[in-house]
Formats: structure tokens, sequence, C-alpha cells
């Protein structure tokens, strides 16, 4: 089993992606020379070349568009956008156009279109590159939204993307870039939730770059851990089933706590699992404030393990 950081996985997953298909490109700001912004697709362009590694102009709404284009016409691109932020500029064309045309179409045509983002806050970019949009995202029927967290799911998620017939988002953490860890399975899927680590006394329910923040938390409260890993469509299946055994939840989302991912978890929850539980659900996100730049304020703003550690041991009378 190779050993990867986050980055590297992400890269490998690419690598293996175009080497697999000649129909998959990626295009996007800087991919080629410059290697990415955060040098996930540094040496790609020199092993594939320019018609498949393709840098564009700085305009979003150009080339999701032009992505949508080739995705109709039979290619597999897979389009970066810098940061999640910068995914605003192209809503019109992922959310009227990629996410709808299957709909409007009558089932006539289908948008194989994968769009790769950073998101997420933890290395000091500031307000406007520090957004948590996925659940924003995960609002839209006709898109696929997955949030890798592990070095698998970085590695794989990509490839199960590619074989999808409709737009995938993929979030990527560069809180997370340097983490390391063995690749132990090439192969993932998109469809489910996993359980991270067993325990009895509260289900711990996350995704994306607060996984491992719930796991440290976990440690201290017996917690069970739940990484949605996909977020539309939600697989609740995990989510209740460890809730039937703890009988007490905390959710932890890195979005605003107003209108978030959690709120809708959390309703999920009280639809399916109401008389399960012996106490209120709670929930840890981040504050309701443009992130900070200073580091000490920007990780005051974020969820962190001993905020999850104070919510979980409230539900538990400590």
């Amino acid at each position: 089993m190779a050993s990867l950081t986050y980055r590297e996985a992400l890269r490998q997953g690419l690598y293996e992606a175009l080497e697999r298909d000649e129909r998959v490109f990626l295009m996007g700001e800087d991919v080629g020379q410059y290697g990415g912004a955060y040098a996930v697709s540094k040496g790609l362009l020199e092993k594939f070349g320019p018609e498949r590694v393709r840098d564009t102009p700085l305009s979003e709404l150009g080339f999701v568009g032009a992505g949508i284009g080739a995705a109709l016409g039979g290619l597999r691109p897979i389009v970066e956008v810098m940061t999640v932020n910068f995914s605003l500029l192209a809503l019109d064309q992922i959310v009227n156009s990629a996410a709808m045309l299957r709909h409007m179409s009558g089932g006539q045509l289908s948008v194989p279109l994968v769009i790769r983002t950073s998101t997420g806050a933890g290395r000091q970019l500031a307000a406007q590159h520090s957004h948590s949009l996925e659940g924003w995202y995960a609002h839209i029927p006709g898109l696929r939204i997955v949030t890798p967290a592990t070095i698998d799911d970085a590695h794989g998620m990509l490839g199960a993307a590619l074989r999808e017939p409709d737009p995938v988002i993929v979030f990527e953490y560069p809180a997370l870039f340097e983490m390391k860890d063995e690749l132990a399975a090439p192969e993932v899927d998109i469809r489910s939730s996993r359980i991270r680590r067993r325990g009895s006394k509260v289900t711990l329910v996350t995704y994306g770059g607060s996984l491992w923040k719930t796991l440290k938390a976990a440690e201290a409260v017996d917690g069970e851990v739940v990484d949605l890993r996909v977020l539309r469509p939600l697989d609740m299946n995990p989510v209740l089933e460890s809730i039937r055994k703890t009988r007490r939840a905390v959710v932890v989302d890195e979005g605003w706590k107003s209108g978030s991912l959690s709120a809708e978890i959390m309703a999920r929850i009280v639809e399916q699992a109401f008389y399960d539980l012996d106490a209120p659900l709670a929930r840890v996100c981040r504050e309701e404030v443009p992130m900070p730049y200073a580091k000490h304020l920007e990780e005051a703003a974020l969820p962190q393990p001993e905020k999850i550690v104070a919510a979980a041991k409230a539900l538990l009378g400590k």
C-alpha cells in the first residue's frame, strides 16, 4: 500500500483518469504551465500535452460553459474552479444548464461533467477564499456533491465521478493537503456514507475538512463518527443506525449555521428517528462572520475538537 499526501492522492487520481480514457481532459485557470493553484496538476501538462491539460482565461462563466458543451459532445471534461467562491461566477452554467439539461431535454441529453474546486478554511486565505458552500450546491437537483476527506476518497472519487452520466462537483480541502496516509482502496463509491469510528455514547455526523477534528473529539466522548462523504444524494442510513444505538447526535458542519447543511441533516433525523433520541440534537458550525485572516481568529471561528467535545458532553449531561 502506497503512502500519499492528500495532494498527491488527488494528483494520482487525475493522472490515472487522463491515462485511462482519451476522452478525459482537464481545463481551468493555471492548471497547465503553473501546475495548479495548489500544485495538484503539476507535471500533467508535460505528460499529456496542451490538448488535454488546458489553461483557460479568467472567466469561470466561460470555461464552465465550455466544459458543459464538451460533455454534451461526448468528451469527459474535468473543469477546475480554483476556489469555491469563484464558482459563484458560473452559477448560471452550473445550476441552470448542467444540472437541468437532462430534465429539460426529456432525458435526451446528459452532461457527464466533473467540476473540481477547493473549499473550506484553515489556511489563512481570509474572507473571500475560505467559504464552505457545499451545502448550497447540495440543494440543487441534478447535481451530485462529493466531499473527499481521506486519502482513499481523494484518490478514488474522481474516477467514480467520471463514470457518472450527470454532473458531479468534487469539493477538495486545502486544509488537508499535507495530511499523509496509506492508499488502501483504489476503488471507492460515491453513493454511501461511512462510519469512520465506532463508539457507543454519541453519534457525531460530519464530512470534509471537519472529519479529522471530529475523530479527535470522538476519542474524548466515546463517539461514533459518520462521514457523510456524499452530500447529494444524502445516505442517511448509517446516521440513523448509529443514532438507534447511541440515542444522541451532534452534527459538525464547517458552513455557517443559518440555512446550513447541518439544519437539513437535523431535520431528517427528526423526521426519521425522533423517537430514538434521548436528548435534543446539537450542532457545531463556523461562526456567523466572514472568515478572519488572523490565524487565532480563524481557528476561533471554525469548528474545533474542543467545541465538538463540549457539545457532546452537554448532551451526555457532563
